[in-house]
């Protein structure tokens, strides 16, 4: 139960981190505000970036926190009521024994024919 609701939060820092860091702006683009483009004013004069930082850091700490719960969780064994550690081992089969072969009935001898005198 413990370990399903770490693994809904760490799938959502991950989501989350990649939807973020998607939506941030590159170093580069202030530079099409100096030729006219528009400016980001979105977030205020200084634009976004302190606050998708600030969100940026956040999710990261988030993501680290989960990822190092998962891995004590699993170090403790709180796993052993998975299902995949109650599989039992695949049964091997035997080999199955070759067909009897059937009795052949021993060939008699030949006897020379006999020779006409």
């Amino acid at each position: 139960m413990i370990t399903t609701l770490i693994v809904l939060f760490h799938v959502l820092a991950c989501v989350a981190l990649v939807v973020i860091v998607l939506l941030q702006s590159g170093k580069g683009a202030e530079m099409w505000a100096a030729f006219g483009g528009a400016s980001q004013t979105l977030f205020g004069g200084s634009g976004g970036s302190s606050f998708m930082s600030k969100l940026t850091t956040g999710a990261a700490v988030v993501f680290m926190i989960t990822c190092m719960l998962l891995s004590m969780t699993s170090k403790r064994g709180i796993h052993e009521g998975s299902s995949l550690m109650n599989v039992s081992p695949p049964v091997t089969q035997q080999k199955a024994k070759p067909a009897a072969q059937p009795q052949v009935p021993a060939a008699r001898p030949v006897s020379p024919a006999p020779s006409a005198k």
